[in-house]
Parts: structure tokens; sequence; C-alpha cells
């Protein structure tokens, strides 16, 4: 004799679990897509100091790196690893860890004028950017190289010195080069902070046209890539 089975009662159990399994592979999947389309962008690294941390500007969204990640919207995403105060040898020792964790197609080396403020060995500074160069280089990293200018009080011959250090360089290893990020902006006081060092918030557009024409043709040689 058979026996029937208890009906289970209809508690909609089947179908809550059917449907929090469909929203959790879908969320899966908009979230994979996500990160494969941001894996697919292109990848800025900005390694700098102050000047490329928007350093005084009551908005920091005001810097012409956050300038430079709006005009790339959509094709490509900026890493601001930029840090006031920062010298050659404080991003030759943070390099590493960034390019492992970001694997950046570009990398720009805006670093130096800390060293020249404290008068250090432009020789030093030459052996940490060189060091970064390479380190890019060898992830498969294109670089450009940000030059920086440091006040005439500090001497033609180190002065000199100290410029030398970006135009060898790009020499040495074939880099796009912006020799002065400040050109246009250094020297009018109304576009400099009080400080005489940093500029204002008016600046930063023009700081970002004087990178543009340099890194617009690195951008779009990788995105045909």
């Amino acid at each position: 004799m058979s026996v029937p089975l208890p009906r289970l009662p209809r508690c909609g159990l089947g179908r809550r679990l059917g449907v929090g399994v469909g929203i959790g592979l879908a969320t899966l999947l908009v979230t994979t897509a996500a990160l494969a389309e941001d894996t697919e962008r292109l990848t800025l690294l900005m390694m700098g100091d102050s000047l490329s941390a928007a350093y005084g500007l009551e908005q920091p969204e005001d810097g012409w790196v956050n300038l430079l990640q709006e005009r790339l919207e959509g094709e490509a995403r900026v890493v601001n690893a930029s840090i006031s105060g920062e010298t050659s040898a404080g991003g030759a020792t943070r390099l590493p860890e960034l390019l492992r964790q970001h694997s950046p197609d570009i990398v720009l080396l805006e670093l130096g004028a800390n060293d020249g403020l404290r008068g250090l060995a432009p020789s030093q500074m030459r052996q940490n950017l060189e060091s970064m160069i390479k380190q890019s280089q060898a992830s498969g990293a294109r670089v450009v190289m940000l030059g920086i200018d440091i006040p005439p009080n500090y001497g033609d011959a180190y002065r000199t010195a100290f410029t030398n250090v970006y135009d060898s360089l790009a020499k040495r290893y074939d880099l796009p080069l912006v020799p002065f990020l400040l050109e246009g902006v250094a020297l009018d006081k109304t576009l400099m902070q009080d400080d005489g060092l940093h500029p204002t918030a008016k600046a930063q557009p023009m700081i970002l046209e004087n990178v543009w024409p340099t890194l617009e043709p690195l951008i779009e040689q990788a995105t045909a890539r």
C-alpha cells in the first residue's frame, strides 16, 4: 500500500530562494562587468608632490590632476598618488607597491621640487627618478616627465644642475618631457598663492594645458593598442 507523501506548505521559500539567487547572480554579473570595464580602461598613475596634490586649494577637486580625470572621463582613470612634501626618495620608495596595485599604462613623474628647495644633491635626485623610470618601464608603463624649476636665489650652478636632471633623463630614456610644469604660472603673482610656491585654483587649468599636449599622444597610442 502506498503512503501519500505529506504536502509541504506553500510558504514561498523556494520562490524567495530563487529570487535571492537571481539577484545575487545579477549583482555578480554587474560587478564583474564593472570590474572588467575598469580593467579595460587606461590607468594613469600620478606620482607628484604638493603641486599635483591640490595643496592650499579650498576645493581639492579644482586641482589640475582632478581636472585631467574629468577630461578623461570614460576613457581612463587617474590614480593620484601625489603627497604634499614628497621628495624623489619618498616617491621611489612608494612606487613599487603602487605599480603592483594599479598596473598603470602611463606613469607621470612630477617630483624633485622638494629636493631642490631643501638643497639636496641633484645627483641623488637623478638616481631616485631614474630608479622610478626603470621600475615603471619594467612594469610595462610609459613614463612622462614633468619638469620643475627652482627660484633663482639658489644660484645658477645649482639651478642648472637641477633642471638638467629632467632633460638628461628624458633624452637617455626617450621620454616625453614637459620642461616646466608651471610655465606661464610661476612668475605671475596673481596665479600663485601667498607663499609664492603653490599655484592658485585659477592656475590649475593652465597647468593642465601645459601637460596635455605632451600627454595626449600617449593616451591615443595606448588606446589604439
